[in-house]
């Protein structure tokens, strides 16, 4: 099968198309034929080995353990291994995969969920990580409620998108920031108001929001604090501060350890990749109140110039790698 490999750490140039052996199911496992494929940071941290607590963590200390990159996947499903009871073969589905820029990809049961019949693999293939963050954020951390004042900074990113739509699914008064160019795209997720980053400062405690969900941010935790109510909830989702060992991490760790402390939630988490996360995120999705946001369609041949689009900030919402045409 064709399929994007790297043999190394890098930027995008490691990047090749090759010919490899079409991955088989094994115990537990989901053999998926790739109509899509999502492009978000995970991809680009794996690729990278960036930060090396990536590598620590059992993804190859000198270079990728697992080639084929590419994780959100979507298509159909051709062979189950032993012990699958949730998928047959010819179901269509999406989740998270292993080394889903390819023609063919594995997937745990677990990690798999039957796709919405309303939106399109394309669509399907942007939804599962970034969605499934932005609904642990801002339910089960955030614990939103109905009139609250929200502020996700980050709103035209992957999870940030999500995260305006499912705030404002709960009854949410919903503010979102983003770049002045990207304005039009936070407003038709549903934003009430959206705030050019470049043009004001948010967080100078003028307005206070409930909870607010900083995805990738580099804002400092006093800033952000500032703009807290007395008993809102902060939750750090990522970050981006340019640190080669520990990423962004440094932020959440100095925020759990001020919490217990300070009258505000300041909340951290490691998103938990499980089919029953995104088996409700597809609930929302069937009623019509998350719409999945394809931005650019990149093919195969692309996939680095679709991940050097995302470092570079010119990515709007979620780029997708179209490998088969059926759409629905």
């Amino acid at each position: 099968m064709r399929a994007v490999v790297q043999r190394a750490y890098g930027s995008a140039e490691t990047l090749t198309i090759d010919q490899v052996n079409r991955p088989e199911a094994g115990p537990g496992e989901v053999l998926v034929e790739v109509h899509a494929a999502g492009v978000d940071r995970g991809v680009w941290h794996l690729m990278t080995g960036l930060p090396y607590l990536v590598r620590l963590a059992g993804y190859g200390i000198t270079k990728p353990k697992q080639p084929v990159p590419g994780l959100d996947v979507s298509g159909r499903v051709v062979a189950v291994g032993d012990g699958v009871a949730r998928f047959e073969v010819g179901d269509a589905v999406f989740g998270i995969a292993r080394g889903a820029y390819a023609e063919y990809a594995v997937a745990e049961e677990k990690s798999l969920s039957h796709k919405p019949e309303n939106i399109s693999f394309d669509q399907a293939a942007v939804t599962a990580i970034s969605g499934i963050t932005a609904l642990q954020a801002v339910f089960d951390h955030g614990k939103v409620e109905a009139g609250q004042r929200v502020l996700v900074i980050g709103a035209s990113g992957g999870v940030g998108g999500y995260a305006v739509q499912l705030a404002k699914a709960a009854g949410a008064v919903v503010t979102g920031v983003a770049s002045g160019r990207k304005a039009a795209l936070v407003e038709s997720l549903g934003a009430d108001h959206v705030i050019d980053y470049g043009e004001a400062d948010y967080l100078d405690g003028r307005t206070s929001y409930d909870l607010i969900i900083d995805t990738g941010g580099r804002n400092p935790l006093r800033k952000l604090r500032r703009a807290l109510t007395e008993q809102g909830t902060l939750v750090i989702v990522g970050g981006e501060d340019g640190d080669k060992l520990t990423g962004g991490i440094g932020r959440q760790i100095r925020a759990m350890l001020m919490s217990p402390f300070v009258s505000q939630r300041l909340v951290m988490f490691i998103s938990e990749e499980h089919h029953r996360h995104i088996d409700r995120l597809a609930e929302y999705i069937r009623r019509g109140e998350v719409t999945p946001r394809v931005g650019r369609r990149y093919g195969l041949d692309s996939v680095a110039d679709a991940i050097a689009d995302l470092v570079a900030g010119r990515a709007e919402g979620k780029s997708v790698i179209a490998i088969r045409q059926e759409r629905i």
